[in-house]
């Protein structure tokens, strides 16, 4: 298989849309923006959202004076999917804080810098300057495609147009950041007087997608560029799987989309890594608290689950 649609952190999926309307120097940044945001709303209206039920897969680790729960989550969803109830609900409930892959910045403007920071390229070269011939015409054939001008993301790096890419078909055919987990969770966050905590920061995110070498660079946008036409189509895949909690298809569907070495490892592995370490030392301090990260990290080989064995911990599933 070689969609890369998605294991994509947080901060790519729900700021990389934004942050181009601040892309320094940049018109035809600002001007991309316009145009995807006028196309998104129109399928948006075209769009009747139907009530879809979904029971996705919940954990808990917990000793005598500390409880964390874990939901696996999708950034984007299509508005009607009724995830926020029965146990996962009351486990929201029960919490005292929840923590986040990011916390929400209350200031846009901040994160719309920090993309822009890291997706323009500085040496002037640009997306389209690093194609081929062949690879420059299958860029542009894609990009008429998702309603946006060919040269609107010229000032990019090859991740950052990949990435805005994928986001604008994403929107395009019905998925909605506004639906999704996190902002469901962070309203409801705000409405209950819960604290909300982040395991990164947009910056720690977008330098990891800029450290990506050149050529994983232009292999993410190749691929993008490829599945553009079959990123509903799969993304509705992984949301079928996510629904029913069912993570172990879950997992093998997102690490045959995440086959790259080096994405897969920086995105994912190491990262896995470092929340089951953070899990371990918020043990030792007592709460309740609700943790709600992609749901890539909680399924398959390598999951944040099966690394807590290592710190003598176990991450119970509830059934539900």
């Amino acid at each position: 298989m070689k969609k890369t649609i998605l294991r994509i952190t947080t901060a790519a999926i729900a700021l990389a849309i934004t942050p181009l309307a601040q892309a320094q120097d940049s018109d035809a940044a600002t001007q991309a923006v316009e145009t995807a945001a006028q196309a998104v709303e129109a399928a948006a209206q075209a769009a009747a959202p139907k009530t879809v039920d979904a029971d996705p897969a919940l954990w808990v680790v917990k000793d005598e004076d500390t409880t964390i729960y874990m939901l696996g989550t999708v950034h984007f969803l299509k508005p009607g999917m009724t995830w926020f109830d029965e146990a996962v609900k009351e486990a929201f409930d029960k919490s005292d804080s929840i923590v986040l892959e990011i916390k929400p910045n209350e200031n846009p403007a901040a994160d719309q810098q920090t993309f822009a920071k890291f997706a323009v390229d500085q040496s002037g070269k640009g997306v389209r300057s690093s194609l081929t011939d062949a690879e420059k015409k299958s860029y542009e054939t894609a990009m008429t495609s998702l309603g946006l001008p060919v040269a609107a993301l010229d000032p990019f790096k090859p991740w950052a147009a990949g990435l805005v890419m994928q986001i604008t078909a994403l929107q395009k055919v019905g998925f909605d950041p506004n639906s999704g987990v996190e902002k469901i969770l962070e309203n409801a966050a705000k409405a209950n007087g819960k604290e909300i905590f982040g395991l990164e920061t947009a910056e720690l995110q977008f330098g990891i997608f800029d450290s990506f070498s050149e050529k994983t660079q232009k292999e993410f946008l190749a691929q993008t560029i490829e599945s553009i036409d079959e990123i509903e189509t799969v993304l509705d895949a992984l949301v079928d799987k996510w629904a029913a909690g069912n993570p172990e298809a879950l997992g093998e569907l997102l690490h045959q989309d995440l086959s790259q070495p080096e994405m897969k490892q920086k995105l994912l592995i190491n990262r896995n890594a470092n929340w089951a370490k953070w899990i371990n030392e918020r043990m030792d301090k007592p709460g309740t608290v609700f943790m709600a990260v992609g749901a890539g990290h909680l399924a398959g080989a390598g999951d944040v689950q099966s690394l807590l064995g290592a710190y003598a911990l176990n991450a119970e599933r509830i059934n539900y």
